[in-house]
């Protein structure tokens, strides 16, 4: 066996075994230094192509997935222990759109206080975590997404978000324009007018 097909089985059977998706770095641990991970990886990709398993990019890394096809024939229904509510989506949406992003800022992109439990139910699902702090008065957390919501909404990274067309086209936003915002002041002055 040559050596180029002794490497292929083995990133094979590295990315086979792990839990997670592996970035080039780790892949090329195993490997000489002259192997050419990224070529090996294309080839492990095509080999793999039309097949009931197929190698993609998820999360900056590479990991086994079902081929999409056949993803509806292999799921298994079960009820859900518990569901996000709508808060927790909506608190989702905006770290994953703004990140890294203040308790303060969710706050007012939502227009409502967040519930107390609401981000650690996010936490405890493993899709968002604290990253430091904000340079300012009280030095608030700033929360970010983890490569676990990555690999649990099949992205490889946040780039693949759905744009606001592919969104409206979904059905997911309103398609009329809004209203620009009246300004403070010419609030005010209509107040003052009446």
């Amino acid at each position: 066996m040559n050596e180029q097909a002794q490497q292929l089985r083995l990133i094979e059977a590295l990315l086979f075994a792990a839990a997670e998706p592996l970035g080039e770095a780790a892949l090329a641990q195993h490997l000489e230094a002259a192997a050419d991970v990224s070529e090996l990886l294309r080839e492990l990709a095509d080999t793999y192509a039309g097949r009931g398993v197929n190698l993609v990019r998820l999360a900056g890394g590479w990991a086994f997935r079902t081929a999409p096809d056949l993803a509806p024939k292999l799921r298994i229904e079960r009820p859900v222990a518990r569901k996000l509510s709508r808060a927790a989506v909506e608190t989702l949406a905006v770290i994953a759109y703004h990140q890294p992003v203040t308790r303060a800022e969710i706050e007012e992109i939502r227009g409502v206080a967040l519930g107390k439990g609401t981000i650690d139910a996010l936490m405890e699902a493993g899709w968002v975590r604290p990253r430091g702090r904000r340079a300012g008065p009280g030095r608030p957390l700033l929360w970010v997404t983890t490569p676990k919501f990555l690999v649990h909404f099949g992205l490889d990274s946040l780039h693949e978000l759905p744009g606001v067309e592919e969104l409206r086209a979904a059905g997911l936003l309103d398609l009329a324009p809004m209203a620009p915002a009246a300004s403070a002041s010419e609030a005010q002055a209509e107040a003052l007018s009446r």
